[in-house]
Parts: structure tokens; sequence; C-alpha cells
């Protein structure tokens, strides 16, 4: 009996670990409040203004998310306001965007840093992405909104 108890502790409590782990989603809007609570009661800490910017869930709060940004900014959001629609932000000084997952393909485009990009798929260390006008595959390295 004791060794179910344990079994059943044992896994009860890595499942517990799996729910509390970071995850990336994108803002759903142009606008976006980021509050100092969980709560529509809090204040307003920042506006973001930047649809699909990637933001990294932390905990959650009945309908809120605390997340963070890429400049380490942290707060909460409303779910309304949060997608699961997978985007990037460069953040090398420059990078190429290449025709073909390899250093050896046509390069197409010089990405500045923190320059957002639309994640159409990712295999084995490279991402296809879009940039306004421009489609190509870029290093996963070199992203930040993917874990």
């Amino acid at each position: 009996m004791f060794k179910i108890i344990f079994i059943f502790c044992l896994i009860f409590s890595s499942f517990q670990n799996l729910i509390a782990e970071e995850y990336f989603l994108t803002l759903r809007n142009d606008k976006v409040n980021l509050r100092q609570g969980p709560s529509f009661e809090y204040p307003v800490k920042l506006f973001y203004k930047k649809k699909f910017l990637p933001v990294v869930v932390q905990d959650k709060f009945d309908n809120f998310r605390k997340i963070r940004d890429h400049e380490n900014n942290t707060g909460w959001i409303h779910i309304s306001q949060l997608s699961k629609k997978k985007a990037a932000i460069i953040i090398n000084d420059e990078e190429l965007l290449f025709s073909s997952p390899s250093v050896y393909s046509r390069p197409s485009v010089i990405l500045k840093r923190g320059r957002l990009c639309k994640i159409k798929k990712c295999k084995n260390d490279w991402c296809k992405v879009t940039v306004e006008n421009f489609e190509g595959w870029i290093k996963k390295g070199s992203l930040w909104g993917l874990l």
C-alpha cells in the first residue's frame, strides 16, 4: 500500500511540474494592456502596440496570465488578449533569411535586431518565417519566441 501511495505522489508531483512550465503565446490585438495584477482593478503598467508580439506565460490566476516579454517586462494580461499563433523576434544584430534551411543556400534579405517574424514551421535548427513580403529560413538560435 505504501508503494502505491508513493508512486501516486511521484506521478502527481511530476504532473504539477508539467503544468507550471513556461510557454510562448502571442498578443492577439494591436493594443494590449499589461497590468500590475491579475484583475481589471489593477493599474496598467504598459501598453503593447504590436500584434503577434511573443510573450512567455509564467503563471496564471483565473482568466489572467502573468507574462514576460523580450525586454523582461512582467505583468498580467487577460487571456482574451493572447493567441496561440507562432511568432518570434530577431535577437542578433543582423541575421540572414535564406531560401532553404542551409547556410549554403541563397540569402534573400538581412533582418535587424527586434524584427518580428511570423513562424510557419520549424525543423531541426531552422524555422521557416515570413517578414512583411519576404519568406525564408532562419536559424532557431537567432529567434526569441520558441522553446
